[in-house]
């Protein structure tokens, strides 16, 4: 066969002129809707989608309503809009099968729970389930007596006693329980053991509970109900959207007590100083305004904030070393985060980040720009980073020093292995338990983890080395 030689400028032009097509080809070439699920809905609902689908929907009650959803989005629940994404097929297929698989039998997940060795690369360990059958643990606060606290995401505060009794407390505020709105975190103040603080972070709603945003309450606990309420924080602006709260409490080692609230899924609220979205903030323990917080003399400005252009920050930890303040939070579609905080800088969300929107639109071409920080790490794709703490102790001697991070969309524990602050590598831990909502370290230095989908405290026992 005679070959024919193409002349560059022909064969140049119609690369320039096929490359483009694909990539438009591509982007809209129809895809099977498992493909649509594991590229535009995973991120939010799981890689998972028999787990996704097993779920009590709050919002379909047919496969015309789970179509309509995936069209017009639920913005006030995060939920973007697909219809300029995905055809009419696209989605019909779509709605499809996430009707079909959820009236499929519920197959319950393959947990790694037992004492058994669970090997790592680094500290060998099992697992003991210590709490079953709860909602959504969002929270966790050992008391000095060992008994307890944890917070579910729907408005109750439970206390889990050293007998093995779980009970609600009393007191407790009224939320904004919408979305990802509710009861959040709680954290015992650090003296706590002479003056009996206890602070709660949630959702607040306005007079009629159309709307709210981020408060912190602090209270005391006789065992029984909570009493000397006073709330000491109320964020702005109210917003009817039930998304980004943040919200995680920590205290450092001069007494400050650090937040985060999210930007309530409004990015531009993360870049304005005059309100309290997309920040970590900074109070005394009784919530007055620190002297030397980075914007207290600058007109408008919220004076509690410590740092800003924050998405929606769901981890917050004290170094054990340092004393500096880590956070990690959720980029969109990739991006996720981890920063050490640095007073009054600028983390760029949204001018910069390294994720794009849910349904594939670029959100900026920056990843970079003078005057706003660098991550010291960031995951594409987002694993939905919630919950966050320190190995400290010496329970656990391959981990030492490392940060453990829960993931939300991937359903395990993530270990950042540390020298200092430069991570040496990253380890994914008990893959497919469910979507770990906080990380702490017990006073008598064990790791517990609170999980939802099913709703669990676990303690992760650790097992010598052997040799194997």
């Amino acid at each position: 066969m005679k070959r024919v030689k193409i002349p560059f400028p022909v064969l140049a032009l119609g690369l320039v002129i096929s490359i483009p097509f694909l990539a438009f080809a591509d982007r809209f070439m129809a895809k099977d809707p498992v493909t649509n699920y594991a590229n535009h809905c995973s991120g939010c609902h799981g890689t998972d989608l028999k787990t996704f689908t097993s779920r009590t929907w709050k919002f379909s009650q047919s496969v015309i309503e789970v179509k309509e959803i995936i069209q017009s989005g639920m913005p006030d629940y995060g939920m973007p809009a697909y219809q300029k994404l995905f055809s009419e097929k696209e989605v019909g297929e779509l709605a499809e099968l996430l009707w079909a698989e959820s009236k499929k039998s519920e197959k319950k997940q393959s947990i790694p729970v037992g004492l058994d060795k669970i090997r790592s690369a680094d500290q060998a360990f099992g697992v003991d389930t210590v709490v079953q059958s709860l909602k959504v643990p969002w929270g966790m606060a050992f008391l000095p007596n060992g008994d307890l606290l944890i917070t579910e995401r729907p408005g109750e505060l439970l206390v889990y006693e050293a007998n093995g009794t779980l009970s609600k407390v009393g007191g407790v505020p009224a939320v904004f329980a919408k979305g990802q709105g509710g009861l959040l975190d709680v954290e015992l103040h650090p003296n706590y053991h002479l003056n009996g603080w206890i602070y709660l972070s949630y959702s607040y709603p306005n007079q009629n509970g159309s709307e709210g945003n981020t408060a912190i309450m602090r209270a005391r606990f006789n065992g029984e109900d909570l009493y000397d309420q006073e709330v000491i924080f109320t964020g702005t602006p109210l917003s009817r959207k039930g998304v980004h709260f943040g919200s995680k409490l920590v205290f450092d080692r001069e007494g400050f007590l650090f937040f985060t609230i999210g930007e309530r899924g409004n990015p531009p609220n993360a870049q304005l100083l005059t309100n309290h979205s997309g920040k970590i903030h900074r109070l005394h323990d009784n919530g007055d305004i620190p002297a030397d917080n980075p914007f207290v003399d600058m007109k408008g400005a919220k004076k509690s904030i410590y740092s800003y252009g924050h998405r929606n920050p769901q981890g917050i930890a004290m170094h054990p070393e340092t004393g500096k303040i880590w956070v990690h939070e959720h980029g969109p579609k990739g991006g996720d985060e981890i920063n050490i905080i640095q007073k009054g800088a600028n983390y760029g969300w949204p001018v910069i980040t390294y994720g794009i929107n849910y349904d594939g639109s670029i959100i900026t071409e920056k990843t970079h720009q003078a005057g706003m920080e660098q991550p010291l790490l960031y995951w594409v794709p987002s694993i939905a980073p919630c919950g966050m703490t320190f190995v400290s102790g010496v329970r656990y001697p391959g981990w030492s020093g490392d940060l453990l991070v829960g993931s939300l969309s991937f359903t395990y524990l993530h270990r950042v292995d540390l020298d200092g602050s430069l991570v040496v590598k990253e380890e994914k831990l008990l893959e497919k338990i469910g979507r770990v909502r906080d990380i702490e370290m017990s006073p008598d230095g064990y790791v517990y983890l609170a999980v939802e989908r099913p709703g669990l405290i676990l303690r992760l026992i650790p097992i010598e080395k052997t040799g194997d």
